[in-house]
This record gives C-alpha cells, structure tokens and sequence, in this order.
C-alpha cells in the first residue's frame, strides 16, 4: 500500500489564542496530503476535474492527539485504505517531525461524480485512472 508524506510548517495564523493549532486546520492539511498522494500516482487533481471526475467529500473524521504550536514542522502521512469504483477513502496521520509525536488522526471519504454531480463508476468511465488508483492500494 502506498504513503505519501507532505511537509509543512505551522503558520501563526493557523494558532488559537492559547498558541495551539486550531482544529480546523487539520481538514485543510488533510486535503494538502490527498493531493499529494494523487500526484505521486501520477495525476493531478485538476487533471481528474479536467476528465469530468470529481471527488465530493462525504464523510470525515479526526482524532486530536497531542496539540500543535506555531513553527513545528510537521509530517502528513496519507493512505488510501478503501477503493471502490464509486468511492474512495484515505486515512491521514499527522507527526510533528523533530519528535514523532502522533499529533492527529484522521480520514476522509469521496464519492466519485461527475460535473453535474451524478456518481461515476470510475471502472467503467476512466478505466486508466481507475488502474493508476488500484495499483496504489494493492
């Protein structure tokens, strides 16, 4: 199975008044890691959006387990665990890389749609992004 790791450094405007990373930072780094992983299959988001897939999220989730502070650089571990020809599923672990403290956990789940939001059967109307996808999970 593959994992992707995207790299960032905490920015002070993402930091509550207590110093400590707010949590809805965590969904816009989850994403940051999505993209990245897709890119490191070999494809771009806006080049799935250009073949008419998109990918709508559906369900996520996070657990908070250690807080973030302003300037810790951190690691976004992202998988993909689920692949069905309509949805998708990728699980994140964020690490604060100077000490590889597990700082969240989280994930997040996708329908595959097309422009006009009707669900896609990914195997059947993209056959070679459906390959490029389950070769990662394999």
């Amino acid at each position: 199975m593959h994992m992707s790791e995207t790299k960032l450094v905490v920015r002070y405007v993402e930091t509550d008044q207590m110093g400590i990373v707010h949590h809805s930072n965590y969904f816009a780094w989850f994403e940051m890691g999505r993209t990245g992983y897709i890119k490191d299959m070999g494809v771009r988001y806006s080049d799935m959006e250009k073949k008419g897939v998109l990918l709508p999220l559906i369900e996520s989730g996070c657990k908070y387990r250690s807080g973030a502070k302003y300037e810790d650089e951190l690691v976004v571990q992202t998988r993909m665990v689920n692949l069905s020809p309509v949805k998708v599923q990728f699980n994140y672990q964020i690490i604060r890389d100077a000490d590889g403290t597990l700082i969240a956990e989280g994930f997040t789940k996708h329908a595959f749609v097309n422009k006009e939001l009707k669900p896609v059967n990914i195997r059947k109307k993209h056959p070679e992004l459906w390959e490029i996808l389950n070769r990662a999970i394999d």
